[in-house]
């Protein structure tokens, strides 16, 4: 029986019938790139256009590190029996780290949303739920965790 993945694997296969490991070597990928995200329309310059955000992926050891730091010990009274990893704190700091500009860290801007954490400015600054679940999911896409077998094929076909 022929599954949509299993046809996809078969295309991909006649993609390329070479086995030339070069490909793979270091050096060889693409380099990533800056890319400019619209995820709120509130932001805008003199002239009332919006301002992106620029985003560019991190690396792979970056976004572990980050997700380690969100895991919380989970308690029964004074015994740790476990611990309890907060998704959207991840994807929200991954964004961060991914956003070249604004800068979260910044001290004015952390100073004029009276927050500590980046995270809190991040918040504060898209404060209506639509701008944050973009950005949530720009921070994503930018990192790869959107893309679909299916999609990384027909770009390999391209």
């Amino acid at each position: 029986m022929t599954t949509p993945k299993t046809e996809a694997v078969e295309k991909a296969a006649v993609v390329s019938n070479t086995r030339d490991m070069s490909f793979f070597l270091a050096g060889k990928e693409k380099p990533v790139t800056e890319e400019n995200v619209v995820v709120s329309r509130r932001y805008v310059d003199a002239e009332g256009k919006v301002i992106p955000f620029v985003m560019k992926p991190i690396t792979t050891e970056r976004i572990e590190e980050i997700e380690a730091d969100c895991y919380t010990p989970v308690y029964e009274g004074s015994k740790k029996v476990g611990e309890e990893f907060d998704r959207p704190r991840w994807i929200a700091r991954m964004g961060i780290e991914s956003t070249v500009y604004p800068n979260f860290r910044d001290k004015d801007l952390l100073k004029s949303f009276g927050a500590q954490d980046p995270v809190e400015v991040l918040k504060k600054m898209l404060s209506v739920g639509g701008e944050y679940a973009e950005f949530m999911k720009a921070a994503q896409r930018i990192n790869g965790y959107m893309d679909t077998f299916e999609d990384l094929v027909s770009e390999a076909k391209n």
